[in-house]
């Protein structure tokens, strides 16, 4: 997700396009917040680890 994220808010960056970039960078954010409870051992969404 953070992968995602980052690529969509390169590309809506380069292309200028406004919605890519917020897209990008909500996905960085809850990506960010979903390995940080994974790493400390919580459970996200029923899940132990996220692949």
């Amino acid at each position: 997700m953070i992968i995602l994220g980052v690529i969509l808010a390169v590309l809506g960056w380069i292309l200028g396009i406004n919605v890519l970039t917020t897209i990008g960078v909500i996905l960085v954010v809850i990506g960010a917040v979903f390995w940080v409870l994974g790493s400390v051992g919580r459970p996200v969404g029923g899940r132990r680890a996220w692949y």
